[in-house]
């Protein structure tokens, strides 16, 4: 049931992000079929572990045959002994009840761990194809870049030819030219390597794969719904029952004891002698017994206990500390983003009115057709920077999605 809420949690997280929900229907689809086999495992093998922490009061049953032969006076003898006994703990004051109760923490502990690895092995994924975006952009400007630098050298060599500029300046255009041309190849080995690890994490194809769009959180809605700080409550809230357990470990503790046997000898002796073998004798008993260890440690063991919970009690401020840290950086980089993307829009504002007035001195015939060319790349340079910020900003949000569950609320 535990697994199921945390997918939930996961799923509800996937509705905040705006698109087709038919391309992709949950979170899990990002990752390959195999990662999620191993973490659907993974809630099994902590579920099996859970109930059997949870059963650990429960004394087995002990089953005992014993069949011995032997000689003593040159006639073998045969002496067979069954028993079924049980010796179970019935009260540990409390330590049964914080038994149960450490288990069923432990396993909100365990899965809280489960589903964290989980989520930032789909962060991962998701920021692999924002980034493979990014640079398909990327290709894009450096393009028109390219276009650019190629009519800058035919403007160079044109009025080199007429006299009208000296070499070095078309020495400089044929360089820039070669540059940029690099930074394209450079850029589609990146992609070629984004590309594969993204492979290496999911099925699905990174050509037609859904990329959410995210949208801001509240500061307060980040630290409400905060899968970080979940683990580190269940943390606390096991090392609470576990502080209890060990208390009840050195307290008095009562057990019942029952068993049921039978002994059987065969002594061909006794039939020498006219005296047949003792007949099988059936027996039982029952009791109970009270203990209370004396260790010399009890007070160590005790006080490591509570400095564990004390401990968790720190690890979670401190954790909320390093949250709202990461959500100011976040924050101050979306605004920095945000000036980024205005200083676009007004440079592609700029180029479109040049644009503009460009092509109406080129109907003129004041203005040549590479002219308009190259505004023309400039202001799509410009208006790709835009779509580059945007992904920028979406990956900036990704670090606060991966500890966003707006599926559950903490109790914090």
């Amino acid at each position: 049931m535990r697994a199921l809420k945390h997918s939930a949690a996961l799923f509800l997280a996937c509705s905040l992000f705006a698109g087709d929900s038919n391309t992709i229907t949950k979170l899990d689809d990002y990752i390959s079929s195999y990662k999620q086999k191993e973490f659907e495992l993974d809630y099994k093998k902590n579920e099996a572990e859970s109930l059997k922490l949870r059963d650990s009061w429960v004394s087995p049953l002990q089953l005992r045959y014993s069949y011995r032969k032997s000689d003593p006076y040159g006639n073998t003898q045969v002496t067979k002994n069954s028993s079924i006994s049980l010796n179970q703990s019935i009260f540990r004051s409390g330590g049964i009840y914080y038994g149960i109760k450490f288990a069923s923490a432990s396993k909100k502990y365990s899965d809280y761990s489960i589903t964290m690895q989980k989520r930032r092995l789909i962060k991962d994924a998701i920021s692999l194809l924002m980034q493979i975006k990014r640079s398909e952009l990327q290709l894009q400007k450096q393009k028109k870049q390219i276009k650019n630098s190629t009519i800058k050298l035919e403007q160079n060599r044109q009025e080199y030819l007429s006299g009208n500029l000296e070499s070095g300046f078309l020495d400089n255009a044929i360089i820039q030219l070669n540059l940029v041309k690099q930074v394209k190849l450079d850029l589609e080995t990146s992609k070629e390597k984004l590309v594969s690890k993204f492979k290496a994490l999911s099925d699905i194809d990174y050509k037609t794969a859904f990329i959410p769009h995210l949208k801001n959180v509240s500061k307060e809605e980040f630290l409400a719904h905060n899968i970080a700080l979940k683990y580190f409550d269940s943390q606390r809230e096991k090392n609470l029952y576990a502080k209890n357990v060990t208390i009840a470990k050195y307290l008095p503790a009562l057990n019942i004891t029952a068993s049921y046997n039978r002994d059987e000898v065969d002594n061909p002796t006794f039939a020498g002698t006219g005296v047949p073998s003792p007949p099988p004798t059936n027996y039982y008993s029952y009791g109970f017994s009270i203990n209370m260890p004396l260790d010399w440690n009890t007070f160590r063991d005790v006080e490591s206990s509570k400095i564990d919970y004390l401990k968790s009690n720190i690890l979670i401020e401190d954790k909320k500390r390093e949250l709202l840290s990461l959500y100011e950086q976040i924050e101050q980089n979306l605004n920095n983003i945000k000036r980024k993307i205005m200083l676009a829009k007004e440079n592609y504002a700029i180029y479109m009115k040049l644009l503009d007035d460009t092509k109406k001195l080129y109907k003129a015939g004041y203005k040549a057709k590479m002219d308009v060319d190259l505004l023309q790349n400039s202001a799509d340079m410009a208006k790709l920077d835009m779509q580059i910020f945007e992904i920028d900003k979406q990956l900036e949000l990704l670090g606060l999605y991966e500890y966003y569950t707006p599926g559950e609320k903490s109790a914090l």
